[in-house]
């Protein structure tokens, strides 16, 4: 028995080797150009922000103050000076953390309007490349979109490839809030997008949402940068690290904002950012699904007081990756191996590895039940 665990492990270590060897040597199809930049740190507009004197005091730096701090700043000030920021500032109120909920949907609704003006507006330059036009009208479509009648944007980053967070629910009179944090190939593009529903964040928190009896809320927050297709970025913790403190203090925006400690659901890689956000974290419940991995050896090393769950679906490709770490490559311990610590989530009828959040999963009925504060997944 020994020696066949020993062959395990030397098995496990030398796939790793081999594939840190890959990455190095750039070959095996990982494309370097899939390599992305974090987006980090407050959103532009920020200096303006910080200059801004008109109420006759300094207002909360978005990089630095605690959600906290920026909720108990807003409690002070009257409606009419709340909204004379929104009309000077949308795009830095629609992204503070701590700001009232109500505040920052019309921050992001106006944010939205004022950047699809811009990228219209470079759709028709002819001075410009028609690729670009043609990007700037992809964009603006996408603006367009998540401007409709309904939609409550709690964040927007236009950035990069774009960050966006959306919710279902009345947040603010909610007594549970979920959150859902996805994985790889995620963006302002792909955030709702109709192919592979239950693999998108919109997809996920929509079924959640159904599925608890529209109680309580469910936010899809896709604010970080993640990894695009398989390569180091999907293999290494970058990407987490650089990600994991904007949803620690998202969160704790929310509880400074007055909404319960949310149960934040995790999937693939999602589940590496919400390792590394765990100890930051106000969350009564963590639950990962189809995870690679959190970089720690057991539930005990996230260091957190949330029920910590895991789900892992028989036929999920990410079973075939290996759960070790060498030179930074490789995620560690299965969060659904019965060692490790999690509270198992039954995966009947589960299919593939976006399958967890689809209707009729037993998963789904358990994510609901840990949803709404329930002990137990069955």
């Amino acid at each position: 028995m020994r020696l066949q665990a020993w062959k395990a492990r030397g098995k496990r270590t030398l796939v790793a080797a081999a594939l840190s060897a890959t990455v190095i040597a750039g070959s095996a199809g990982w494309a370097a150009g899939n390599q992305q930049t974090a987006v980090t740190g407050p959103v532009p507009g920020v200096s303006s922000w910080r200059a801004d004197r008109a109420l006759g005091q300094q207002l909360p730096d978005p990089a630095t103050a605690k959600p906290a701090e920026v909720a108990a700043f807003f409690a002070t000030l009257s409606e009419e000076k709340q909204q004379e920021l929104l009309d000077r500032h949308p795009l830095v109120l629609g992204n503070l953390d701590g700001a009232p909920v109500s505040l920052r949907y019309e921050a992001n609704a106006r944010a939205l309007q004022e950047e699809r003006a811009v990228q219209l507006a470079r759709a028709a330059d002819t001075a410009l490349p028609g690729r670009d036009r043609e990007a700037a009208r992809e964009r603006a479509g996408r603006y367009g979109e998540l401007l409709a009648h309904g939609r409550q944007i709690l964040v927007f980053d236009p950035r990069g490839r774009g960050q966006v967070a959306e919710v279902y629910g009345e947040l603010e009179h909610a007594s549970h809030v979920s959150v859902i944090v996805p994985g790889s190939d995620i963006d302002l593009g792909s955030f709702d997008r109709t192919k592979d529903e239950y693999g998108t964040p919109t997809g996920m928190a929509r079924s959640l949402y159904a599925a608890t009896g529209q109680r309580g809320a469910v936010i899809a927050w896709a604010g970080y940068t993640t990894p695009v297709g398989i390569g180091p970025d999907a293999a290494t913790g970058r990407l987490a690290e650089a990600g994991a403190p904007r949803l620690a203090r998202f969160v704790q925006g929310l509880t400074a904002a007055g909404a319960p400690e949310p149960t934040v659901f995790c999937h693939s890689y999602g589940s590496v950012v919400c390792g590394a956000a765990a100890p930051e974290m106000p969350a009564a419940g963590l639950v990962v699904a189809g995870s690679p991995g959190m970089r720690v050896d057991d539930a005990a090393d996230l260091h957190t007081t949330a029920r910590v769950w895991a789900a892992k679906a028989a036929d999920d490709w990410i079973d075939d990756v290996p759960n070790v770490e060498l030179l930074g490559l490789g995620h560690g311990t299965d969060p659904a191996d019965p060692g490790f610590g999690a509270r198992a989530v039954p995966t009947a009828h589960v299919h593939g590895h976006t399958g967890y959040f689809a209707p009729g999963s037993d998963s789904l009925r358990a994510f609901a039940r840990i949803a709404l504060g329930e002990q137990t997944a069955s």
